[in-house]
């Protein structure tokens, strides 16, 4: 059986480069960073190597890096921090960021009492700037805005320098979700003025488990985790050196092939896009995506004319035919639930469609995708 892997936004797969990089660090460098003899100052110089590796790609300095297990945890921990440290009594957010956002959050909101208030968004998903505006006006309370920079299920781009200048003229600090983007896009923090980030290397064909918080230094964050004082004391526990250098590794890579891969991928995306069309007609693009000015080139989120009583059945048969993709976040595909940010931006009619989130990376071909729309025409014609 043919197998196609189209969900890399849920997970990539690693670069050769990395799987050697991991295997070799996990051989020879298996001291604890944390102790003085030799193996673990080894260890400790590979360490600081990678962060200052990734502060590189970034434009921070290496003391802006928390590592952590990826980007659900480093949410959590400026989320929870800049509530119960940095007196954030209320938080601005959209209702189609990831749960890792919306349930802490919602969380906070039952814990602390703050008060949480959603930017409105357009028909296609993106955020209504002028609102956000408005809501930042109310300067009465203390507040954060969390608004992620890629989509992860429509694509959609937010404008971070335009909300990041906003948050800076009204005194509110800015936290972004970039699981989606770095690695994807070019990132300057410099430029940028965001107060908080959070990355996972799984997005950038690294090694789960591993991830960092950006934290712009004197924001005074507290850590999520307690324990030793690993991490500058932000994020307690030994350091999974041999992840986090794959990490660094694969970040590495990302940049060095930015340019070549995302025109690549580009036209494997718009070359997917047009086959759709022309083989099934009647299908749609949920937000942006169908947009490389306004989404990202790394997936498409495909409504497909399926009647509801077929369209049960429409990831079973992919999956059958070795294609995998999915039909939201993979950290939801274990809920009844349909996709919370399709819920927002769909009417009642194509809710009731079966909406595929297809995402590529530069291990995909053309032919992939010629037997990916073989497979939907036959299955909606049969």
């Amino acid at each position: 059986m043919k197998k196609v892997y189209f969900d890399s936004a849920a997970t990539t797969q690693l670069r050769n480069e990395v799987i050697r990089c991991i295997s070799e660090v996990l051989k020879t460098e298996y001291g604890n960073p944390s102790s003085t003899h030799a193996y673990g100052r080894s260890a400790k110089s590979l360490l600081e190597n990678a962060r200052k590796e990734i502060a590189k790609h970034l434009n921070v300095t290496a003391a802006e890096i928390i590592f952590t297990s990826g980007g659900t945890e480093a949410d959590n921990l400026i989320l929870n921090s800049c509530v119960r440290d940095l007196g954030v009594k209320r938080i601005i957010s959209s209702k189609i960021e990831h749960h890792a956002v919306l349930y802490a959050i919602e969380e906070l909101k039952e814990k602390h009492n703050i008060e949480v208030v959603y930017v409105k968004l357009d028909d296609c998903g993106h955020v209504d700037y002028d609102h956000l505006e408005t809501l930042l006006e109310d300067t009465g309370k203390k507040t954060l805005v969390s608004l992620m920079h890629v989509n992860n299920e429509i694509g959609n781009v937010l404008d971070v320098d335009r909300t990041a200048t906003l948050c800076k003229r009204y005194d509110t600090l800015f936290h972004s979700d970039t699981v989606q983007s770095v690695g994807h896009f070019e990132v300057d923090f410099a430029k940028t003025p965001i107060d908080f980030a959070a990355v996972a290397a799984h997005k950038f064909h690294g090694p789960k488990g591993a991830g960092f918080a950006f934290v712009r230094k004197n924001t005074g964050l507290k850590p999520l985790i307690f324990g030793g004082a690993q991490e500058r004391g932000l994020r307690a526990g030994t350091e999974a050196v041999y992840a986090i250098a794959g990490m660094a590794e694969a970040l590495k890579l990302s940049y060095q092939n930015l340019e070549k891969e995302k025109a690549y991928i580009t036209g494997l995306k718009d070359y997917f896009k047009q086959q759709l069309e022309d083989e099934i007609p009647g299908v749609k693009f949920n937000g942006s995506c169908d947009d490389n000015e306004r989404s990202t080139y790394t997936l498409l989120n495909v409504c497909l004319p399926i009647p509801p009583e077929k369209a049960t059945m429409l990831l079973f048969q992919l999956d059958l035919n070795g294609i995998a993709c999915s039909k939201g976040s993979a950290c939801q595909s274990g809920s009844s639930k349909g996709s919370h940010v399709l819920t927002e931006i769909l009417t009642d009619e194509d809710l009731q469609k079966p909406s595929i989130r297809f995402s590529f990376s530069s291990f995909n071909t053309k032919e992939e995708i010629d037997y990916v729309v073989g497979v939907l025409k036959t299955f909606i014609e049969s």
